[in-house]
């Protein structure tokens, strides 16, 4: 079944314009809200988190009206992290779990996320079934069956009260001076809250969201905000989270970013030494660089490689076992604690190592040599399909035949903007910016 509304990650577009409508939210509610009740039993419920974009709460008054209006009774939790929705959805037995939010793009953007009664993301097939639904006519409850909402006061405690019990019995974090960007997002309390709690000297950045600075030059796509935090403070370490904080990067002492495939190497490394890595092999996306592949060989370690999105690394994930996996771009997947990518809870394993080891971060952050890698996007407008142009396949073409068995191109469009993503690595740098601005190139006279 075909999908129009649903992207990578949930329905995302631009607040207030199709699908970010409050109608379009209103529907979706009422949608998922019957897909969850078919059997129309009493007593179903859905909690509903935000980050902090000014469009959250239309978005949640307007769901919140669509589960109501066939059955569900709605529980809103406010601000809090996508894993958290994910962790309390199952925590606290309901049917579905929503989070409203564009991640790591800038406010004037907003989306819905949907987490199933397990606090797993919904499948493919779920989520265009539940679209077939918007398009047709959805049942309403009767009106002594329609829903009641309320907001849950303890639901971000809970969840801060969850994370700590990830970071290893008989730690603590006495004596690390830590920096935390919270990219005046969801996180923006419970970030710099359990570090506290856990024992570090707290450096906050990004925790004063008023609606519209939710990403903007700060967070993990901005990490030169929390890397100057880092040496003007003189921290040990630093950890810029995106706007739902489902997404991480790790600055070390120097200010110098480590990315997700880094975090990654270390974490399989370390679980393979103790031997908890299920299976003995990463999930990581086709975006992971070359070396982080050569680094889990040389260990006997197998990298399995997916579509990009972390709901396809999660997918693969509990298909085969697997206990660790993630994106380069900072999402961080460890189904022995989370359904889905934790900022949090990854940062804490990291710290966990530093205070286990005594090393600093430099040294933690750098398992292997990445192989040159260049990513570059080019927008399109609506209905172009430039990748379907002649004269854009025969410049690919052309470029694999020059690049082949040196490296590799990796050329896709994003499934949460409207960009086509051109990215290649090759030993040779000269060869690697060559075939990259040839592809950018033929795409741009395309569109």
């Amino acid at each position: 079944m075909s999908r129009k509304l649903f992207g990578t990650d949930g329905v995302r577009g631009r607040a207030n314009s199709w699908p970010m409508t409050a109608e379009l939210a209103l529907k979706l509610g009422a949608a998922a809200g019957r897909y969850f009740r078919r059997d129309g039993s009493a007593a179903h419920r859905v909690v509903i988190g935000k980050d902090t974009r000014l469009s959250g709460y239309m978005l949640e008054n307007a769901l919140t009206a669509g589960f109501c209006s066939t059955g569900m009774n709605v529980l809103l939790l406010g601000p809090v992290p996508t894993p958290a929705v994910g962790y309390l959805t199952r925590s606290m037995r309901a049917d579905v779990g929503v989070m409203i939010s564009a991640s790591h793009n800038p406010h004037q953007d907003n989306g819905i996320k949907f987490f199933g009664p397990d606090g797993f993301k919904l499948s493919d097939a779920a989520e265009a079934e539940i679209e077939a639904m918007v398009e047709g006519e959805i049942a309403p409850a009767k009106p002594e069956n329609i829903g009641r909402a309320k907001r849950i006061e303890d639901g971000r405690g809970r969840y801060q009260e969850f994370v700590k019990t990830s970071f290893p019995n008989g730690l603590r974090l006495d004596g690390l001076k830590v920096v935390i960007d919270c990219a005046n997002g969801a996180a923006y309390r419970c970030a710099p809250e359990v570090l506290w709690e856990l024992g570090a000297e707290v450096i906050p950045v990004g925790v004063a969201p008023n609606g519209t600075n939710i990403n903007d030059r700060c967070g993990s796509t901005h990490t030169e905000t929390a890397a100057e935090a880092v040496v003007a403070h003189g921290a040990h370490v630093g950890i810029s989270l995106d706007g739902d904080a489902d997404r991480i990067m790790i600055l070390d002492e120097t200010g110098r970013v480590a990315d997700g495939d880094q975090i990654m190497a270390l974490l399989a490394a370390r679980w393979a030494e103790d031997g908890r890595l299920a299976g003995g092999a990463l999930v990581a996306t086709v975006m992971s660089n070359l070396g982080l592949e050569r680094f889990l060989e040389g260990r006997g370690l197998r990298l399995e490689r997916t579509a990009v999105g972390d709901r396809y690394v999660v997918e693969r994930m509990r298909e085969g076992g697997f206990n660790l996996g993630g994106e380069q771009s900072g999402h961080i997947v460890m189904t022995d604690y989370a359904t889905t990518g934790d900022g949090l809870v990854a940062g804490l394993q990291f710290l966990a190592e530093m205070v286990r080891t005594g090393r600093p971060a430099s040294e933690l952050t750098r398992s292997f040599a990445t192989v040159p890698q260049m990513l570059k996007n080019v927008r399109f407008t609506a209905g172009a399909r430039p990748l379907e142009v002649a004269s854009v396949q025969a410049v690919i073409r052309a470029s694999e035949a020059r690049i082949e068995g040196r490296g590799r191109i990796l050329i896709r469009k994003s499934g949460t903007e409207p960009l086509i993503r051109v990215m290649a690595e090759c030993e040779d740098e000269a060869l690697l910016a060559a075939v990259v601005d040839e592809i950018v190139g033929a795409v741009e006279a395309a569109v």
